[in-house]
């Protein structure tokens, strides 16, 4: 699939965040395009998944959607604990209060989440990459589409896995996201909303107004493919700056001789 794409032309993006600046590289193929950003330090087994889930939309497609829309919240009833001490993680997580939906363990084994989960009234939530997760570990597993390789190997996951299943966001851009939206489409069993959409992507967009993955009275669109850049907001973030726009195209090949 990789000789459908020319990396040595894909745009380079820097979008401003609360936090930071989030990078990548927008791959254009014969279906449409995808979104390439795997975080820094990504070892090449994780940017592997990221490339393939970014050549899937621009190559072959989506699988067919389940639902036309998926809901979408601003998650203020979910948590994060990062998983360091058993005891410390059942303290902590004890004190969220009774408005909380789930709490999603950071980090650890799956024997510390089945530790944890027996102990807290609050449902617990992992990665579903988590390596041995199971029913005992945990109430949720937890899809990324990218990380997992795009939308069939997710689904593949959560098939395997056989367990509620939610979907969080992990693209930058709205082509990004729609991966996410597709892979919560087609989920045959939808429990959880997503959410929330980025605060960055109302501003820092690189598709049309009309396009941005904003939600409309908490749905979004479940398109059979993510939009097209629109050229003059993708100027407003593409990076110029040959360093940059050399060291993603380098990953890019370096990733791609590993599929």
């Amino acid at each position: 699939m990789r000789a459908l794409i020319d990396f040595d032309v894909a745009p380079v993006f820097a979008v401003p965040t609360a936090t930071g600046v989030r990078e990548g590289a927008l791959l254009d193929g014969p279906q449409g395009w995808g979104e390439f950003s795997p975080p820094p330090g990504a070892d090449p087994a994780s940017a592997a998944r990221w490339l393939t889930a970014a050549m899937e939309p621009s190559t072959v497609g989506w699988p067919d959607a389940a639902r036309g829309r998926v809901p979408v919240s601003d998650a203020g009833g979910r948590a994060t604990v990062e998983v360091r001490d058993i005891d410390d993680t059942v303290a902590r997580i004890a004190t969220l209060g009774g408005t909380t939906e789930l709490v999603e363990l950071l980090g650890g084994t799956a024997e510390d989440a089945a530790a944890i989960r027996r102990r807290v009234d609050v449902p617990v939530a992992v990665d579903a990459q988590l390596p041995g997760l199971d029913a005992e570990c945990a109430d949720v597993a937890v899809l990324r589409c990218a990380p997992l390789g795009g939308v069939r190997r997710a689904l593949r996951r959560a098939e395997r896995l056989d367990m509620p299943c939610l979907v969080a966001f992990t693209g930058t851009t709205s082509i990004g996201l729609a991966a996410d939206v597709a892979l919560a489409a087609v989920l045959p069993d939808l429990p959880f909303t997503l959410g929330p959409v980025p605060e960055w992507l109302r501003e820092g967009d690189v598709v049309s107004p009309a396009r941005t993955l904003l939600p409309a009275d908490g749905l979004l669109p479940a398109a059979p493919m993510p939009a097209a850049p629109d050229p003059a907001r993708l100027a407003r973030v593409t990076v110029t700056d040959s360093a940059t726009v050399t060291r993603w195209r380098t990953l890019l090949h370096k990733t791609a001789a590993l599929l």
